[in-house]
């Protein structure tokens, strides 16, 4: 039985091991490149709705969350649609297609840190549009950092996570899209309500 000469390449000797784990890493990264997250795009002032009907339009895949509200002029009074999030439309693309959504006129650039796109988990995604089709009476409200997660327990939301504030003495259930810093509110029974350790997910 022959022994290898010392310093020879584990390569040369077993190559299937090196071709197996390049297949390996090639069939990640085209896995990573077909997979669809959620991002938020800023845009510019008052342009939140053209640039998600230039997106559909594109066949990409928007989410722009709307909220009812009663706007008071001179003469009368009427119900609108605003956004829920001022300057900011959600995008569900592939990495690829990152690019394409930035090309809508009207939009500034993808939300990121640190030279990177930031990433919004579905579930964030998914609680607003359970509050919206439920009709809940949704605020703005200012981006919270510290505060205790609960959990929904009794319910159409039962199962949702969020963070748990107090305003002007009433109860409200706070969601969080940590990407764009942003926060919606929601009155709450306190005994649906149970306290969860961590995070959203």
């Amino acid at each position: 039985m022959s022994v290898p000469a010392a310093g020879t390449d584990v390569a040369e000797l077993c190559p299937e091991i090196l071709h197996g784990r390049i297949g390996r890493m090639r069939s990640q990264d085209l896995q990573d490149s077909e997979k669809l997250n959620w991002y938020a795009l800023y845009t510019r002032p008052r342009f939140e709705k053209k640039v998600d009907e230039e997106l559909r339009q594109k066949g990409i895949e928007t989410y722009l969350p709307l909220r009812r509200v009663l706007r008071q002029w001179s003469d009368r009074k009427k119900w609108v649609e605003e956004p829920l999030f001022r300057s900011y439309v959600f995008v569900h693309v592939t990495p690829q297609d990152r690019i394409r959504s930035l090309q809508a006129r009207g939009v500034v650039r993808m939300v990121g840190f640190g030279g990177k796109p930031s990433v919004i988990p579905d579930d964030q995604i998914d609680a607003i549009r359970r509050f919206l089709q439920e009709g809940m009476d949704l605020e703005p409200t200012e981006y919270l950092v510290t505060g205790d997660w609960v959990e929904i327990t009794y319910g159409p939301l039962m199962g949702i996570r969020g963070r748990l504030v107090e305003i002007r003495n009433r109860h409200r259930f706070v969601i969080s899209i940590d990407a764009i810093r942003q926060s919606v509110a929601v009155e709450v029974d306190p005994a649906w309500l149970r306290r969860v350790d961590g995070g959203s997910g």
